[in-house]
């Protein structure tokens, strides 16, 4: 069996201790604020995270840029040349198609130059802490001994069982994203209405609820891992925030105490999930029977 490296993007949204863990390589996204492009690297070496969203509240716009071919071939080449081949996992293509049409042309132009070589190209229709969790079973997966077809096919196999679940505090960057209207984010706000949001099946981010106040919003989290979660006591679960750690902190108790999984981990939003939802947004990640 060849040797492999599985390779993602940083739009799975876990600082670089938890990346190290993995073992995967790990391509920065690019994301732009204030007229300067930068790397979202996992440790966050160009934009510490409570600058970014510090900017973000003070009325910053951050966009940010799909990974394109150019940078596949810089971080895929090196790899390939040294003798492996390569699981590239790349986040959800419903999210960015750009990101996933760039790997395979990257893909494709590579496996030219290394015939002797194989890539896969896996479209992981998860995001943040959701391809952080299909991650952490691949390369566990990976250190058993098992070959790149039996992690791609184990991926393809359970990642629709990815549970995403969001909530947001601030309805504004939902409105600038068109995912709420103007009239609609005016009440909520007024009303303190906070949305349930998920990942469904096609990899698209919908709304699917709402909850009265905060609180509410991030027990509706908890409770949609409550009806679904399979075998929960068993699971490594995540938690990721974008600069609101106690929250965080109280939905991983409430988990704690409903359902008591092996492990949470808590991991923070950075600039990918960040620019387009802005500080406030917690979500909760887990093997459910559906999305």
């Amino acid at each position: 069996m060849s040797e492999y490296v599985i390779v993602t993007d940083s739009a799975l949204d876990m600082n670089q201790e938890m990346v190290d863990r993995l073992g995967a390589d790990v391509l920065p996204i690019t994301f732009n604020i204030r007229g300067t492009s930068l790397k979202n690297y996992p440790d966050h070496r160009e934009m510490p995270l409570k600058e970014f969203y510090q900017l973000l509240r003070e009325g910053e716009v951050a966009t940010t840029s799909a990974v394109n071919v150019h940078e596949y071939l810089e971080k895929l080449t090196p790899i390939l040349a040294g003798g492996k081949d390569i699981l590239l996992m790349v986040f959800d293509a419903v999210l960015s198609m750009t990101t996933f049409q760039s790997a395979n042309l990257a893909a494709e132009e590579l496996r030219e130059k290394f015939p002797e070589r194989k890539i896969i190209v896996e479209d992981t229709r998860c995001v943040s802490g959701g391809l952080y969790l299909l991650l952490w079973h691949a390369c566990r997966m990976q250190k058993e001994g098992k070959s790149m077809e039996e992690v791609r096919d184990w991926c393809e196999a359970n990642k629709y069982h990815v549970c995403h679940w969001f909530t947001v505090d601030d309805l504004h960057y939902l409105k600038r994203g068109g995912r709420l209207s103007a009239a609609s984010a005016v009440v909520g706000t007024m009303l303190q209405i906070k949305p349930v949001l998920h990942v469904d099946h096609e990899g698209a981010l919908v709304n699917v609820g709402k909850a009265r106040g905060r609180n509410a919003s991030l027990t509706a989290l908890v409770d949609r891992m409550e009806k679904t979660a399979i075998n929960p006591a068993g699971q490594t679960v995540f938690i990721c925030h974008g600069d609101c750690l106690a929250d965080a902190e109280k939905v991983a108790e409430d988990v704690k105490k409903r359902m008591n999984p092996k492990e949470i981990y808590i991991g923070d939003f950075g600039p990918v999930i960040g620019a387009h939802t802005g500080p406030g947004i917690v979500a909760l990640f887990f093997l459910g029977t559906e999305r």
